[in-house]
């Protein structure tokens, strides 16, 4: 598979993550941790579910690759995030190892990896991480505006969790 098309595979199977959040009533933000084209990790936005501020979807998805791969080195991989990480998942991303970041869309609030901050490159670990941005960024900012327009809708009460979830 070309890296491409690996790229935009690991990308969809991050969104169906944020989707997921997205029904469980949760800021729809996915990611998915991939190393020699296979998933070693998922995750998805749970910081209302689980009532953890650190329960980002790149937290989450470090969380599970760690687990999977049986060592917090996480050397080799590619992160891929719906949204660019803040400050807190870019730290994580550093001390995690990770080689390499594609998120879809970025974050002009608090995104950490260029858009009003830079923690992963020229970092004062020296570690090099590649940084992408854009792919299937519009479907990553449709999914985030129709949850925001179905929250102000509901007054800012959050919807409520899918009985599947």
């Amino acid at each position: 598979m070309a890296p491409d098309e690996l790229d935009r595979r690991m990308m969809l199977l991050a969104m169906n993550e944020a989707r997921a959040a997205f029904e469980a009533g949760e800021v729809p933000i996915g990611c998915v941790v991939a190393r020699d084209g296979q998933v070693v990790g998922r995750g998805r936005n749970a910081m209302e579910g689980l009532k953890d501020a650190t329960a980002h979807a790149e937290m989450m998805a470090l969380t599970a690759a760690c687990g999977s791969v049986g060592d917090w080195r996480l050397d080799g991989c590619t992160l891929y995030a719906t949204l660019e990480p803040c400050p807190m998942c870019a730290g994580a991303i550093l001390n995690s190892r990770i080689s390499r970041v594609v998120y879809a869309a970025p974050d002009l609030r608090l995104g950490a990896c260029g858009s009003t901050m830079d923690v992963l490159r020229g970092n004062p670990i020296n570690r090099e991480v590649v940084v992408e941005s854009g792919l299937l960024a519009d479907e990553s900012v449709a999914l985030m505006k129709e949850f925001f327009a179905r929250l102000r809708k509901k007054g800012g009460k959050r919807p409520e969790p899918a009985e599947n979830c």
